[in-house]
């Protein structure tokens, strides 16, 4: 008698066990990522040179994950940081690995020591966000990137998530711990990273607007994701998360 076999694990992209949908629109932002650094590792690796990225706040470890399936991550020197050790990330995954809180400035990295600063997901949960975003500006080389992402709100939306919900939760007793303690719309995020961060706006992009429940099966199909890419490219503002790429001007333009 043959034993059924069990069916191999789906993993978003090929290679991220968070979401079993094979293009997942959650996880599409660290795709997105992983493509543009994976283009800047070439290029450095033309050059002669290796590519320094930092993933700050690595939490699950998501953009390793996508960037070492990228033809190009050899050329990759990457470190992560996070605050501490609570989500278990595999920290085999980088380099090295550093305790550090970027709410305290991460003094234990060095100024301009990155050409790739990734901050996805983090900024949502901190409640002063000046050092924060100057640390994230501070790490990058001139000439060098940083990706951030955070989930947004379409005005004025973003203001009943800030005051009626609290107050909705208190009122209905709710235990419901919510972390995260911002919300953003896709205006007012650009804004303070333009202010603190001292880096120059690239390009806004967001990855789903309408997405779960009855159209997630949508996600196993290449096409429903082409089609959120291109619609989150348009309309950024409008999606449930953005990704925002930044540049740090390089040494010669600031001269």
């Amino acid at each position: 008698m043959n034993e059924k076999k069990p069916k191999p694990r789906r993993l978003a992209y090929g290679v991220d066990p968070k979401r079993p949908q094979r293009y997942s629109l959650r996880q599409a932002r660290y795709d997105a990522l992983a493509h543009d650094i994976d283009a800047l590792a070439a290029e450095a690796a033309r050059q002669g040179r290796r590519l320094s990225v930092l993933d700050i706040g690595a939490g699950g470890g998501a953009s390793p994950l996508h960037l070492r399936a990228r033809p190009n991550f050899a050329a990759i020197d990457l470190d992560g940081a996070d605050r501490d050790r609570q989500y278990n990330v595999d920290e085999s995954l980088y380099r090295r690995f550093f305790i550090a809180d970027l709410t305290e400035g991460c003094p234990e990295l060095a100024s301009e020591s990155y050409d790739v600063v990734i901050c996805e997901q983090v900024l949502e949960h901190i409640h002063e966000l000046r050092k924060p975003m100057e640390t994230i500006g501070r790490l990058v080389k001139p000439g060098g990137k940083a990706f951030v992402g955070v989930p947004i709100f379409l005005p004025p939306l973003h203001l009943a998530r800030r005051h009626l919900v609290p107050r909705l939760d208190r009122l209905v007793r709710s235990t419901r711990r919510r972390d995260h303690v911002q919300a953003f719309t896709l205006a007012s995020v650009k804004a303070a990273l333009l202010a603190y961060s001292k880096l120059s706006f690239v390009e806004a992009r967001g990855f789903r607007i309408i997405s779960g429940g009855i159209l997630r099966p949508l996600e196993e199909r290449r096409a429903w994701w082409a089609f959120n890419r291109w619609l989150g490219a348009r309309i950024p503002a409008a999606c449930i998360e953005v990704q925002i790429v930044l540049e740090k001007p390089a040494a010669s333009q600031k001269a």
